[in-house]
């Protein structure tokens, strides 16, 4: 073999191998985030079939703050962490809390978001009710066989007024049929974003049986992991986060988020 000929070839090979690494460092960079789309409004379908919501513009915020593209992939919220597990994604977020169960085999980033009961009242009563507490034996709306309705009884004992859905727990106090609405915070904020039917409407800045939601990544990723907190907390930082939490929540974070 000549020593051209060698050449050559050793830069073939050569050749080769960088387009190796350049398809693998291409993968590399575009995340497989795993969610399940029926959860407004952290994620749901859009109108043009679309995944969107706060979970979906947070991760992408995230990616583009750490170098990634993120592929969103929708799949049955049960399958998620069996999922991550065999690789099939590299992230999960999908509302998902961080539970010492669940810690056993994912690894979560720090918390994004704390869930957990609210209280919904009249912005008039603001002052006459600043804390969840001053509602005691006051008339309370909310949606039947929900924790919020637990959580409602206990605090104004036979002062509570049950309704089937929570639009409907939403107008009567609107209309002053009650003077708070116990549900699901999220579901509370998402109707505070909605301008035209929550006018008038605010909650009370106090969150009850609190949860956290995290994003989680493989137990052994512990570099993808370090990487989403650090662009999470760039987010905060920079007023990303507030933003995007402010356009599908309408208010603006509170301190425990």
């Amino acid at each position: 073999m000549s020593f051209t000929l060698s050449s050559a070839l050793k830069s073939l090979a050569c050749a080769a191998a960088f387009s190796c690494c350049a398809v693998s460092l291409a993968q590399a960079e575009t995340l497989r985030v795993g969610t399940e789309a029926t959860y407004a409004p952290f994620e749901f379908a859009a109108e043009d079939g679309s995944l969107t919501g706060f979970d979906v513009e947070l991760m992408q915020a995230i990616g583009k703050e750490i170098g990634y593209d993120v592929e969103i992939v929708n799949m049955p919220f049960d399958g998620l962490i069996p999922a991550l597990m065999t690789s099939q994604i590299d992230a999960i977020i999908a509302a998902m809390s961080i539970t010492p169960e669940r810690a056993k085999r994912v690894a979560f980033s720090d918390p994004y978001y704390t869930s957990g009961l609210s209280v919904l009242i009249r912005e008039e009563n603001a002052e006459k009710y600043p804390k969840v507490s001053d509602l005691k034996g006051q008339s309370l709306c909310v949606q039947i066989g929900t924790t919020g309705a637990m959580a409602a009884e206990k605090l104004s004992p036979g002062n509570v007024k049950a309704f089937n859905t929570e639009p409907e727990a939403f107008m009567e106090l609107k209309a002053k049929g009650c003077e708070a609405v116990v549900n699901d915070r999220p579901i509370n904020l998402y109707f505070l974003a909605q301008s035209n039917a929550s006018e008038g409407i605010t909650e009370i800045p106090e969150i009850l049986s609190a949860e956290k939601y995290g994003i989680a990544v493989r137990l052994d990723n512990t570099e993808l992991q370090t990487k989403i907190n650090e662009g999470l907390k760039t987010l905060r930082a920079n007023g990303t986060y507030d933003q995007i939490y402010q356009k599908w929540f309408k208010l603006a974070p509170t301190d425990k988020e």
